[in-house]
C-alpha cells in the first residue's frame, strides 16, 4: 500500500492495477479484496515494493474492479462468463456479480434471460427455484439440479422411485421426497447436497416407536422454527403430515389424519409463519373431492378449513386445482380448472369461495387433454398464475392483472418456481425452462 495516501496497487498476473481503499471497501469485509482494509489480516506484501501480488487472470480482475467502481457488470467478448464467475469466487466477489446481473425481483418488470433444455423426454414433475438463483428439476426418478450460473451439476438418482416433491433446505441442501416400492420398503424422503447429488440424511417416520415404511408427498418448510414437513402414506392407514428437526434431521411430531380430512395425498402444504399454522390443500384432479385447512401441531386440531365434498356438483363445475396462502396470512387465494381465481377468508369458517369475475383470464373452456392445469404462487405482494403457455401478474388489493409473461418455446406451462430474485417456468412439451430475471437499476 503506498504510504501517505489510501492507494492500492496490486500485481495481478503481471499487470499493474491501482486503486483506493474507499473502492475496496464496496467488496465487503467478508471478501478477499476487503480483508486487505483489517489491520488485523495482511496477505503478504513483497520485501521490497508496496504493491500485492496475485497469481490471477489479469482480464477478469479488471472487469471485477471495474465492476467495484461502478456498480455495472461490463464483460468483454473475449472472456467466457464462467471464467469470470470462478474468479469472482476466488475474491469472494459473487454477490456482486449476481447484483449486476439482474435487479430485486418485480413480476412487472420481468425480462426472458434463458432458456435451457431438459435432460430426458416427456413430463417433468415439479421445478423448485433455490435461494442463490439456481433451480432443480424434478423428472421420473431424477433430479436435475442447476446452479445460478445454469450450469447442470451431477444429478440426484433415486434408483427408479418416483419423485413426488423437492425442495431447497438451503443453498446446499436438497429435499427430495418418493414413492415407496412396494416389496423393498424403500420410499419416504431424503437429504441430498445440491453440487454432488449425494444423499447425506434419510428422514425416518416411526409409530408408536416403530420405524415403518412410508410414501412422502408434499413439502414445506418453515425457516423460522426450523422444521420440515412433508404429507405421508404408511401401509397401515397411517395418513398424515410427518414433522423433522431442520438441523437433526430426526423426527419431532405427526399429524395424524382426521376422519374427513385429506392429508396424506395432499398436493400442496405451505407454513404461514403469522399463524404457526400449516396449510394442507388436497385438489383435484388427485382426489374428486377438494379440501383446504389449517393445522394447528400445538393443539393437534383443524382451526380452518373448507371442502365441496357436500357441493352438488357437475361435470361443468369449478374444480380448485391448486391452492395458496397470501402472503398477509387471510386469505386462501385457489384456481379452478378454468382458470378463474377465487379466494377464501381464513378468518371465517362460514364462507365458500368468492370467484373473481375481473380475474377471469380467457374464455371459459375445460384445458386440452394436453394442456396444463393453471399454478398459483405469491411474492413480494405479487401474485401469479400459470395458464397454458404463459404467467399471469396480479397486484394490488384488487388483485388487478398488470403483466402476462409469455414464452414462444415449450408448450404449456406445468410448474413454476420463484426465488433467488428469478422466476423459473418448467414447459410440458418440450421438458424445457425458462428463467425470468429483473433487469438491473440504472446507475447515474
Amino acid at each position: 500500500m503506498a504510504s501517505g495516501s489510501d492507494r492500492v496497487r496490486f500485481n495481478v498476473g503481471g499487470k499493474i492495477f491501482e486503486t483506493t481503499a474507499t473502492i475496496l471497501a464496496n467488496a465487503g469485509r467478508q471478501s478477499m479484496l476487503g480483508s486487505l482494509l483489517d489491520e488485523f489480516w495482511k496477505p503478504r506484501q513483497p520485501a521490497g515494493g508496496g504493491e500485492y501480488f496475485i497469481d490471477r487472470n489479469p482480464a477478469c480482475f479488471a472487469v471485477l474492479l471495474d465492476l467495484l467502481r461502478t456498480g455495472e457488470l461490463h464483460v468483454p467478448p473475449n472472456i467466457p462468463e464462467r471464467l469470470l464467475y470462478r474468479e469472482a469466487l476466488f475474491y469472494g466477489l459473487l454477490d456482486h456479480v449476481r447484483a449486476a446481473r439482474w435487479g430485486p425481483f418485480d413480476g412487472n418488470l420481468l425480462r426472458p434471460a434463458a432458456s435451457v433444455p431438459g435432460r430426458a423426454p416427456g413430463d417433468g414433475t415439479a421445478i423448485r427455484a433455490g435461494p442463490d438463483g439456481g433451480c432443480c428439476v424434478a423428472h421420473g426418478s431424477m433430479v436435475h439440479v442447476y446452479d445460478w450460473m445454469l450450469e447442470e451439476h451431477r444429478p440426484i438418482s433415486l434408483d427408479y422411485q418416483q419423485v413426488n416433491d423437492v425442495g431447497y433446505l438451503d443453498a446446499q441442501s436438497i429435499v427430495v421426497t418418493a414413492r415407496e416400492r412396494l416389496g423393498r420398503g424403500e420410499g419416504g424422503m431424503g437429504l441430498f447436497s445440491s453440487s454432488t447429488g449425494e444423499l447425506r440424511h434419510r428422514f425416518r417416520v416411526a409409530h408408536d416407536d416403530q420405524v415403518k415404511s412410508f410414501t412422502a408427498g408434499a413439502l414445506s418448510f418453515s425457516n423460522s422454527d426450523y422444521k420440515i414437513f412433508a404429507s405421508c402414506k404408511g401401509r397401515c392407514n397411517e395418513y398424515g403430515i410427518g414433522v423433522w428437526d431442520h438441523d437433526t434431521g430426526l423426527q419431532v411430531d405427526f399429524f395424524y389424519e382426521p376422519t374427513g380430512c385429506l392429508l396424506g395425498d395432499a398436493d400442496k402444504l405451505q407454513w404461514l409463519d403469522g399463524s404457526n399454522c400449516l396449510m394442507v390443500a388436497t385438489l383435484f384432479p388427485r382426489t374428486d373431492n377438494c379440501f383446504i385447512g389449517l393445522l394447528d401441531f400445538r393443539e393437534k386440531s383443524v382451526v380452518w378449513s373448507w371442502s365441496d365434498a357436500r357441493i352438488t356438483s357437475s361435470l361443468d363445475d369449478k374444480k380448485v386445482v391448486h391452492a395458496i396462502a397470501m402472503e398477509d396470512g387471510r386469505s386462501v387465494c385457489v384456481v379452478n380448472q378454468y382458470e378463474d381465481l377465487g379466494f377464501m377468508d381464513l378468518r371465517s369458517n362460514a364462507g365458500g369461495v368468492r370467484w373473481s369475475s375481473r380475474s377471469k383470464l380467457m374464455n371459459r373452456k375445460v384445458p386440452e387433454e394436453e394442456s396444463c392445469y393453471p399454478k398459483l404462487a405469491a411474492h413480494g405482494g405479487q401474485l401469479f398464475s400459470s395458464m397454458n403457455d404463459s404467467i399471469s401478474v396480479f397486484c394490488g388489493p384488487e388483485r388487478v392483472l398488470t403483466s402476462t409473461l409469455r414464452s414462444t418455446y415449450g408448450g404449456s406451462i406445468c410448474d413454476f418456481s420463484i426465488g433467488g430474485d428469478r422466476l423459473f417456468a418448467l414447459h410440458s412439451d418440450e421438458n424445457v425452462f425458462d428463467v425470468w430475471e429483473t433487469p438491473p437499476s440504472p446507475i447515474f
